[in-house]
């Protein structure tokens, strides 16, 4: 026997008033709430405590490109991740902090959406990056004791964490410490990786950590490489001036050493609690095997699991933006795994936020 349907109304449409599901509708990260972040008449009446970004860009790149279009592709990744209203059985018991939870926690965490940036000058394009996380910065967040909002990026090439290094130095009024994931150190000389003709050709994915230097952005000490495995340009001068940007290397093969527990000790060590940090993580920080969509691959790089495990074990730094950049959805597979990576390290930057903001 077929049990009876019963449909609603003809003009109810109570139950498909959402314009997102796990399929499909307009698509935000985890289907956090949107509104244009970048107009000046919500920065008063719209709050933000944690804003995610997109940076479609690309321009910046030495080898292989496509990253413009990873914002995108880190959202779909998103798609099962987000708030499901279920009615609490344990009533007055404390649930533990959720970023998708908004019971568990009282701040407002924002898709704005990406930041239109123009594909045929790189300059014009980071500009509109910087002023688009600028504008970020001025909302108010959504209590009085939490000083400004945090931004998550998603690029876009690695060129675009030096525009939101720049605003958040800013906004600080003083630098930031970086720990930067990837398998190349990205401060080359602008001469060499970029050719040096032009000033325009200086700045690229590889040379942006040298800029953040040489503009005050970033500590002059204290910062990380984690990752690290590619071959350098100049053996003797590119270790030298990595070193005088104020960096120091953990490299790709010291986890089968220290442990990932070894490697969090040591950086928990120089970045304390207080410090203003920044973290960056370049996608190619993986192996292949793990994320093949990306621009510059190196071989013998982290596993999914060691990087979520040394992101989660930062537990209490005082984290005040973060990006995950390279992903290149044209070279990924059809199961779309690098997106799915980088889906889950920005869940584990929300995780280091949702923490640090609520307790």
């Amino acid at each position: 026997m077929r049990s009876q349907l019963n449909l609603p109304d003809k003009d109810d449409t109570s139950d498909i008033q959402s314009d997102q599901n796990m399929y499909g509708g307009i698509l935000t990260y985890a289907h956090f709430p949107h509104f244009n972040c970048f107009n000046p008449e919500f920065y008063d009446d719209k709050e933000i405590d944690i804003a995610i970004v997109g940076a479609p860009f690309d321009t910046g790149v030495s080898y292989r490109p496509g990253a413009r279009f990873g914002p995108e592709a880190i959202r779909s990744s998103a798609r099962r991740l987000g708030e499901i209203a279920v009615d609490k059985k344990h009533k007055g018991k404390k649930y533990p902090l959720d970023p998708y939870d908004s019971t568990t926690h009282d701040f407002k965490i924002i898709d704005c959406g990406d930041v239109a940036m123009t594909p045929f000058d790189n300059r014009i394009a980071l500009n509109q990056l910087y002023r688009g996380i600028r504008a970020i910065h001025k909302h108010n967040p959504g209590s009085a004791s939490r000083a400004h909002p945090k931004t998550i990026t998603m690029g876009g090439d690695h060129t675009i964490t030096l525009m939101a290094l720049k605003s958040i130095s800013e906004r600080l009024g003083k630098p930031v410490k970086v720990i930067h994931f990837d398998s190349h150190i990205d401060t080359w000389d602008p001469t060499v990786l970029g050719g040096g003709v032009t000033d325009y050709m200086k700045l690229n994915h590889g040379t942006f950590l040298h800029y953040a230097h040489e503009l005050g952005y970033i500590t002059n000490k204290g910062n990380f490489h984690v990752g690290i495995r590619a071959p350098l340009i100049d053996s003797l001068y590119d270790s030298e001036h990595d070193s005088e940007c104020g960096f120091s290397i953990i490299r790709a093969s010291d986890i089968d050493k220290v442990g990932v527990q070894g490697i969090v000790k040591t950086l928990k060590e120089a970045l304390g609690t207080e410090d203003p940090v920044y973290i960056s993580v370049d996608i190619d920080v993986l192996d292949p095997s793990t994320a093949p969509g990306t621009g510059t691959m190196e071989i013998g790089g982290f596993t999914g699991r060691e990087l979520l495990s040394i992101l989660n074990g930062l537990k209490g730094i005082n984290l005040v933006g973060a990006d995950v950049v390279e992903v290149s959805p044209p070279y990924d597979t059809n199961s779309e795994i690098t997106s799915l990576a980088a889906t889950s390290v920005i869940d584990s930057f929300l995780q280091l936020m949702v923490i640090q903001v609520s307790n």
